[in-house]
């Protein structure tokens, strides 16, 4: 069996989602330990942006490109470019994500298709892209996929975005153990709220999110956010000391061992944060 990857020193590593937040972040800080780069987001401009800070600190990108990870054949196509000059690489890193709330009335077929399609097919495209050819090189890595609190948690008003975010977590609890006998480790990251773009324009289905009394709650839910560096971080060390469940910030860690440690307690205060979330549907939207 092929040793575990425990640095991205020296190692080609793929960011998906680098344009901004947690990705654009991640990709920096690897770069800074001295990755060489192969980079994407459906973000042409914010990507480029990335690419210039890299360049500009001495880091190496070897390959960005544009795309959209639900389209599987440019997820392919730009597989195959990659592979043309890098037949394999060490790491894989599905960051790119996005997030719609709402309860199940309100939800619509294609808030659920977005979740799915960007959240769990997306990095289900990138995974059967880029894992086999590092299966078939024989000399290990790591797989990292960032998945959520709400894959861990049931989350008022998260069943659309749990659908993708438990769905990836599930693929990573069984890769976690198929490629372990290649010698590629597996990296689960379960982050509560972080202060990027997502966390301030997710769509909230059905509710003004203007009206103060939304302000109020969403402000509850962003105040302990943590910064993109923070989670990059907690990424790099994570697969230093490779670990399986990458937490982010306490809180999250706390309430998973609480969750199941204390099932009904759980189911308590679950229902209260559903009821608390319920009372916004007299909200009317504009």
């Amino acid at each position: 069996m092929s040793t575990v990857r425990r640095t991205v020193r020296g190692a080609k590593v793929l960011v998906t989602g680098a344009a901004s937040g947690i990705g654009r972040a991640t990709a920096l800080a690897a770069a800074a330990q001295g990755a060489e780069l192969v980079l994407t987001d459906i973000n042409a401009d914010g990507l480029d942006e990335t690419v210039r800070e890299i360049r500009a600190t001495g880091g190496t990108v070897l390959v960005a490109q544009a795309l959209d990870i639900t389209d599987f054949d440019a997820v392919a196509a730009f597989g195959a470019q990659v592979h043309a000059e890098h037949p394999r690489l060490d790491v894989v890193m599905n960051v790119a994500g996005t997030s719609a709330w709402g309860t199940v009335e309100n939800l619509e077929h294609k808030h659920w298709r977005r979740m799915v399609d960007v959240n769990l097919m997306g990095p289900i495209h990138v995974i059967e892209t880029f894992v086999p050819p590092m299966v078939h090189a024989g000399k290990g890595g790591a797989l990292v996929n960032v998945s959520s609190a709400a894959g861990l948690l049931a989350l008022p008003w998260h069943a659309a975005y749990s659908a993708g975010k438990y769905g990836i977590r599930g693929v990573s609890e069984v890769l976690r153990f198929d490629l372990a006998r290649h010698g590629i480790s597996v990296h689960l990251v379960v982050p509560g709220a972080v202060d990027t773009p997502l966390v301030h324009t997710f769509e909230l289905v059905g509710v003004d999110k203007d009206d103060p009394r939304v302000r109020r709650l969403t402000s509850a839910f962003t105040k302990h956010a943590v910064s993109p560096e923070q989670v990059a971080t907690a990424i790099l060390r994570g697969i230093e000391r490779n670990r399986f469940l990458v937490y982010t910030s306490f809180d999250i860690r706390f309430g998973y061992w609480w969750a199941r440690k204390f099932a009904w307690p759980y189911e308590i205060v679950m229902r209260r944060a559903g009821d608390r979330f319920n009372r916004l549907l007299a909200v009317p939207r504009r």
